[in-house]
């Protein structure tokens, strides 16, 4: 009940993060890819779709190891008898044939066994399935979120260039009035020189990240405008996002699933010390006819010192398998900690930086102001700007940051994307 409660909230407090940032008519974020396209980038990828390949691959592994390895053979064989006799020249000649159906037996403690690794090695390939899914996912996120930065930046340059090119002007208009010395001039056009510098920069470095989203996502139709959502606070405790977020963490499933099949494989190849035997039917034909032989075989071999090295081998593998899945259990408990605290800081830190971005265009308006009163000169006017302009650019990456990161805690806990395909996986 509780893990339901928290499941209802964390879903409400996200749909309220959409639908303000949205408006009444959209539930879903301006700023994310279109959903449609984002399901099919997901589900297309080919890591993701290699991944659920090896379900089949893992379910035809599964009715192999129900069939169990041994099959029936035949064995045939032919000889011609003869026979010399002591008190006559003459000598007998006979055709003998045997044929034989043989076939070894699984023991029962193996069979089951065998039944549980084909089952478990299904578990484990959906298992790498739903991982694949989500590592597909956070890397659409990833480079989503790069290009949108690259665009912001572009955004910005552009309008400062604009800003500055403005200011060139009315510089320009003042100096052949003579209300302005020359070296005004040379100092403006240098800094509008500068800004469109850093705005072509920006162009090729919005243009490389599209063409990498582009490449790696080709279901992906980039808009040529995006709104960005207002960053949210984040709600519920580090335990409630903990005990969420482990539900739904396929790392640790995959790991958990692994160190399972390893396990069950160690004791199939401690149950092969004792070897499996081997029956059979024959008949024959002796002395031309004369004799019909008819019987069943048995055979057992004799364990040696590879089997037992094996089963050895297995144990220590299950072991280091283990190992890793409590490897993975810190890695995943360390990850959720640092995503739940980068999430709150970078939220934090977008709230510093966009006051920080709005006070130094304020005091960039002044002192534009002061500069028309005739208060200042040009110099300070552009060193104010590009204040301006530098904690914009730093305000919109934050802003950019806490969106990403609260994006990325929503999604690994399967509140995002719902990228589920029809096998259930996800």
């Amino acid at each position: 009940m509780k893990r339901l409660s928290l499941t209802i909230a964390l879903t409400i407090a996200l749909c309220a993060q959409w639908a303000h940032a949205a408006g009444p008519e959209s539930s879903y974020p301006p700023d994310l890819p279109p959903l449609d396209q984002a399901l099919a980038a997901i589900r297309h990828a080919p890591t993701a779709q290699a991944a659920n390949a090896m379900i089949d691959a893992e379910s035809a592994n599964r009715d192999r190891l129900e069939a169990g390895p041994h099959e029936w053979a035949m064995r045939l064989e032919g000889q011609q008898r003869n026979i010399n006799g002591a008190q006559s020249a003459s000598s007998q000649r006979y055709n003998e044939w045997r044929a034989a159906l043989e076939r070894p037996l699984r023991l029962p403690g193996k069979a089951s066994i065998d039944r549980e690794i084909g089952e478990q090695g299904l578990t484990q390939a959906k298992a790498a399935f739903g991982d694949a899914l989500h590592e597909t996912a956070r890397s659409l996120l990833k480079n989503w979120f790069a290009w949108l930065r690259e665009k912001e930046a572009t955004r910005q340059w552009s309008l400062q260039s604009e800003s500055l090119a403005r200011q060139q002007q009315a510089t320009k208009r003042r100096v052949q009035l003579g209300d302005a010395p020359r070296l005004e001039l040379m100092q403006s056009e240098a800094a509008t020189a500068q800004a469109l510098a850093a705005f072509e920069q920006a162009k090729l470095r919005t243009t490389v990240a599209a063409a990498a989203l582009g490449a790696r996502f080709p279901a992906l139709n980039l808009p040529a405008e995006v709104t960005l959502s207002t960053p949210q606070a984040l709600t519920g405790s580090l335990a409630e996002w903990r005990e969420h977020l482990l539900e739904h963490n396929h790392e640790l499933l995959l790991a958990r699933s692994e160190s399972q099949r390893a396990r069950l494989v160690a004791s199939r190849a401690d149950a092969e010390r004792t070897p499996d035997p081997t029956i059979g039917f024959h008949v024959g034909s002796d002395r031309g006819g004369e004799e019909r032989l008819t019987g069943v075989s048995l055979s057992i071999p004799f364990p040696g010192q590879a089997r037992t090295a094996n089963a050895r081998r297995e144990t220590a593998l299950a072991s280091a398998s283990a190992q890793r899945e409590a490897a993975a259990i810190a890695m995943v408990n360390a990850d959720i900690t640092s995503g739940f605290s980068s999430t709150n800081a970078s939220y934090e830190s977008w709230l510093r930086a966009e006051d920080a971005a709005q006070r130094m265009e304020q005091a960039a308006a002044l002192t534009a102001r002061a500069r028309m009163l005739g208060e200042v000169g040009l110099s300070e006017v552009l060193l104010a700007q590009r204040q301006a302009n530098d904690a914009r650019l730093n305000a919109n990456s934050v802003r950019l940051d806490a969106l990403e990161f609260r994006y990325r805690l929503y999604l690994d806990s399967h509140q995002l994307w719902p990228y589920s395909d029809s096998r259930g996986n996800d």
